[in-house]
């Protein structure tokens, strides 16, 4: 049986804020808000008594195995292809060593500090969980980074999401080590060394095993997808109220979103979404205005009238992905691992297929939520569909071209999402000698998705945006409540309808709303909390 329940989450009040007191979120599991909270607002973490029991008791089993006669892999032997090799017990600290040193070997970009940091998080949280035979010191120096706000350099580049996200995995690795390139906060790159004396720490001289157990785990990729999950529960939530922006200001229908309707196809994601659509049109005044015989459209276009079965498919997905993460969090991954009754033993637990899998799922619903919002966003700019909207929005159509480019940008970015959607995880590409012959590619999987939920925000921002004038431009008419106060709150940041200016800052504003969730917080205020 696993055990689970070792590592104490300490989150701060108050958002995070450096200076917050420390509260104690729970013991029995490290939830999807902890690691959130960890990875994002600076939460400091604190490991149990009985986490550091079961550490003691699984390292004095490596102990036992390292000073006997018999090859256990990882202990007494090499790693991947070179697994045959048995090695002398004078030289199992420079296979540790060793082994870090050359898996560190990331290139490109830089990783951001909230990947990393989930990343440290749940490694951390596997390592408590006594299965995989470090000491007590090395796991304490891990949560010790952590609380000082240590990040180390991790790169874009270096995992195939099998036997664990090696290379990230290394480099946060070699930082235990004294070794390599960290930030402190944010700040500008330091050596390891320095770092870790600034802040009171002592670096580790790993013993046999423990460079293994470091970094043979799949927590970079699943770290990247609970971060995922966070940003699409709010983004989801943020296309319902584009979306119902969208429909009010081109004079579109509510009907369909009646609950009768939705039932007769009862998927919870599509129920959620038509709940929400109602709730934001309900009251509105331009909604109201069409709702007698001078109407003669008998349906709306499908990115109107599907918008419910849209969002929900992707609200559906997210489900499904969270369903995998909550499974993943209270697993422990590494290879060999320390079972209950003292035997160490090789797996397979650390491919990272099933968490592959959902990512490349996330960016195909995120890439079909961004296409129908960029569709209802060209519909409001085409005079010819928009019933009586003048075109592109401008105020002087000829000599102002309005929102015409801010769709171009939308469709960009809509064409890249596609790109991003081709799934990673039917890939793989062997290695290490056709030992690893068969891989997840669960890391590009994640990474791709980040960039995607990038680009959905901004879609989701371009049609906010657009919707919010075009709701102005019907005034006398006004709209709902909720989406009223929507267009209010955006136009304490961004001014109304008028003369062509310049419009990228105001993209890249709306964008960050967005992404704070600004647009649903505006709409709660009158709807109450939305699904």
């Amino acid at each position: 049986m696993l055990v689970t329940g070792y590592l104490v989450v300490l989150r701060r009040e108050g958002g995070g804020g450096m200076g917050s007191e420390f509260v104690e979120v729970g013991v029995e599991k490290l939830g999807f808000a902890e690691v959130v909270g960890v990875a994002r607002h600076g939460a400091a973490v604190r490991l149990s008594d009985e986490a550091l029991a079961a550490v003691t008791r699984s390292r004095a089993r490596i102990d036992e195995l390292a000073s006997g006669p018999v090859p256990a892999y990882g202990v007494s032997t090499g790693f991947g292809a070179l697994a045959t090799r048995h090695i002398d017990p004078s030289l199992r600290a420079a296979l540790q060593r060793s082994l870090v040193r050359s898996h560190a070997a990331g290139s490109g970009a830089e990783v951001e500090d909230e990947v990393i940091r989930a990343m440290m998080l749940l490694r951390l949280r596997t390592l408590a969980t006594g299965h995989t035979g470090v000491r007590p010191a090395t796991v304490l120096l891990l949560a010790g980074l952590l609380d000082a706000g240590i990040t180390p350099v991790v790169r874009e580049y270096g995992s195939l999401g099998c036997s664990g996200d090696l290379a990230p995995l290394s480099h946060v690795a070699l930082a235990l080590m004294g070794e390599g390139t960290v930030r402190v906060r944010g700040g500008e790159p330091v050596p390891a060394a320095e770092a870790l004396t600034d802040a009171g720490l002592e670096p580790v001289e790993l013993a046999a095993k423990e460079g293994l157990a470091l970094i043979n785990g799949t927590d970079g990729m699943l770290g990247m997808l609970i971060l995922a999950l966070d940003d699409l529960t709010r983004l989801l939530r943020t296309a319902d109220v584009t979306a119902a922006m969208s429909v009010e200001a081109l004079l579109g229908t509510d009907r369909v979103f009646a609950a009768d309707l939705q039932s007769l196809r009862p998927h919870p994601g599509q129920a959620a979404s038509a709940a929400n659509l109602r709730a934001l049109l309900r009251d509105s005044a331009i909604m109201a205005s069409h709702r007698d015989d001078t109407c003669t459209r008998v349906q709306d276009a499908y990115s109107l009238r599907c918008a419910p079965q849209v969002a929900g498919a992707a609200r559906d997905t997210v489900a499904h992905a969270a369903a995998v993460a909550s499974r993943e969090l209270v697993a422990a991954i590494d290879n060999p691992v320390v079972l209950g009754d003292g035997r160490v033993e090789s797996n397979g637990n650390f491919h990272g297929a099933p968490v592959g899998y959902v990512l490349d799922f996330l960016a195909i619903a995120a890439a079909d939520v961004a296409s129908m919002a960029e569709r209802r966003t060209d519909r409001m700019l085409d005079v010819s569909r928009s019933h009586g909207l003048p075109a592109f929005l401008a105020d002087d159509p000829g000599v102002d071209s309005g929102h015409m480019i801010a769709q171009y940008t939308q469709a960009a970015v809509v064409s890249e999402m596609k790109r991003l959607a081709v799934p990673a995880s039917v890939d793989s590409i062997p290695s290490s000698a056709m030992q690893e012959d068969h891989v997840s590619m669960g890391w590009s999987a994640a990474r791709k998705l980040r960039r995607s939920i990038d680009g959905l925000t901004r879609v989701l921002a371009v049609e906010l945006l657009t919707a919010a004038r075009a709701l102005d431009l019907r005034h006398p008419l006004t709209p709902a409540p909720a989406t009223a106060a929507v267009v209010r709150a955006l136009r304490l940041r961004v001014q109304g309808p008028g003369p062509d200016r310049y419009l990228s800052p105001e993209i890249e504003e709306v964008t960050r709303l967005v992404a704070a969730g600004v647009p649903v917080t505006a709409a709660e205020s009158v709807t109450g909390p939305l699904a």
